[in-house]
């Protein structure tokens, strides 16, 4: 009877391991939008359109710059100050804002309402974050369009990958993504789980492979079955400065061998929340690579968005995309009327409730 007891106890210590390994493994594959619970841990804008959710994620932001400019008294030194450090808080940077700051002084005339102070600030964020686009050049006739997605670990690089494809899918075109972040095992893994998801093909060596060697397959595939796109995940190991510099630089070497004119467009990836140290990597990744334009990821889990106007003020690249989501479906073309819209106070800009281009 005791033989029966233990042996019926070990048998169900077996059940209980494997169900929670198994649930362990669920929870860590499965993609975002199906996990368990999920749905409701997500920020609960998820429902209103981007445009909104652009506005709600820089509340914060936008109720100190709004709480600055409505100090009463004199337009002076204490009221340019408090706008100075709200723009500090948001991320903008000592430099830009010190920029920003000398020409609001210089345009803001004797007798000017607060309001026009907002107006004034609107049209200078705006100036800096209008740029033109910087696309390489045109794919070739016959040829896959080819685009590189570089990015620090950790900031939603394949993420972002996942979320271009799908827009690429819903396109009608045919994508393929080259897992060429290759240090990191759970990155293939990851992308794997995208292309599945948004019907691209994918090409995959083992962990520790050459990254210009998978990108040599991968376009070498793409046109032998007739790919449109191509969208090329590269290391993202920036503690390795000199490692991670020649890896890239190999990289878009071997890609613009194999197909001459590429890569058409390269993509940074950079968290909105990791403000500052975003502009320090963007440096760093554009001595290696001809940066075409930057994603902006998380901001629906931020207050501190002002990254993008520092980046485009001080290194010239255009911001492209913005991530609001988790979803397939949360990657929205950058607008920088609606950004400024989103960043200041309604009344003075554009209005937020218009959808418009953002998505």
């Amino acid at each position: 009877m005791q033989d029966l007891l233990l042996a019926a106890a070990l048998a169900l210590a077996a059940v209980v391991v494997v169900v929670a390994l198994w649930i362990r493994l669920h929870r860590r594959f499965l993609s975002a939008e199906t996990r368990p619970g999920r749905a409701e841990r997500r920020d609960e804008n998820y429902s209103l359109g981007p445009g909104e959710r652009l506005r709600a994620a820089l509340a914060k932001t936008r109720d100190a710059l709004r709480e600055s400019m409505a100090v009463e008294g004199q337009l002076g030194d204490d009221y340019f100050a408090g706008i100075e450090e709200a723009l500090l808080v948001a991320d903008v940077g000592v430099r830009t804002t010190k920029t920003l700051l000398a020409r609001l002084r210089k345009e803001v005339a004797p007798g000017s309402t607060r309001d026009d102070v907002a107006r004034i600030l609107g049209r200078l964020l705006r100036d800096i974050l209008v740029k033109p686009a910087r696309p390489g050049a045109p794919p070739p006739t016959g040829g896959p369009e080819v685009i590189l997605v570089a990015g620090v670990n950790g900031v939603g690089k394949t993420t972002t990958i996942g979320k271009l494809a799908a827009r690429y899918r819903n396109d009608g075109r045919r994508v393929l993504l080259v897992a060429a972040d290759t240090f990191r095992a759970a990155a293939v893994e990851q992308l794997k789980l995208w292309a599945g998801r948004v019907g691209a093909d994918v090409i995959a060596q083992q962990a520790g492979a050459d990254p210009a060697a998978v990108v040599v397959d991968g376009l070498r595939a793409a046109r032998t079955r007739g790919s449109d796109v191509v969208i090329v995940d590269t290391a993202g190991r920036l503690h390795t400065k000199k490692n991670l510099m020649e890896e890239l630089t190999k990289v878009r070497r071997v890609t613009a061998r194999e197909c001459p004119g590429a890569p058409h467009d390269t993509l940074l990836v950079l968290d909105a929340t990791t403000g500052q140290n975003g502009l320090q990597q963007a440096r760093i990744f554009q001595e290696a690579l001809e940066v075409t334009g930057v994603v902006i990821t998380k901001m629906d889990g931020t207050a501190r968005g002002g990254v993008a106007v520092s980046v485009a003020a001080e290194l010239g690249i255009p911001i492209r995309f913005v991530g609001l989501g988790e979803g397939p479906q949360d990657l929205a073309p950058f607008d920088a009327q609606h950004f400024v819209s989103a960043l200041l106070d309604s009344e003075t800009n554009a209005n937020p409730e218009q959808e418009g281009p953002i998505m």
